[in-house]
């Protein structure tokens, strides 16, 4: 038995939608990153050098090329309160 051309549309529809919203949230990560693959399985050490990138540079994906740090590195430490054990 055929399938009657009613049920195409609301398939074609369903589909479409589908696939609209898969490319927006692919394209939404991509913008989110910086244009960059996202990161999957990070450890400390590589959420540590992502803060000390976002220190540097302002951005979550950015590195910086040169050789000294600038001038407000030093002042906007990593840790926000130490505590002196005595």
């Amino acid at each position: 038995m055929p399938v009657p051309f009613e049920a195409l549309i609301p398939l074609g529809l369903i589909t479409g939608f589908f696939g609209v919203s898969g490319l927006l949230f692919q394209k939404l990560k991509v913008s989110v990153n910086e244009g960059q693959p996202p990161r999957y399985g990070n450890d400390r050490w590589d959420r540590v050098m992502m803060d000390r990138d976002y220190r540097l540079t302002g951005t979550q994906r950015g590195q910086a090329h040169k050789e000294t740090a600038p001038a407000g590195f030093s002042t906007n430490s990593a840790w926000d309160l130490e505590k002196e054990h005595l």
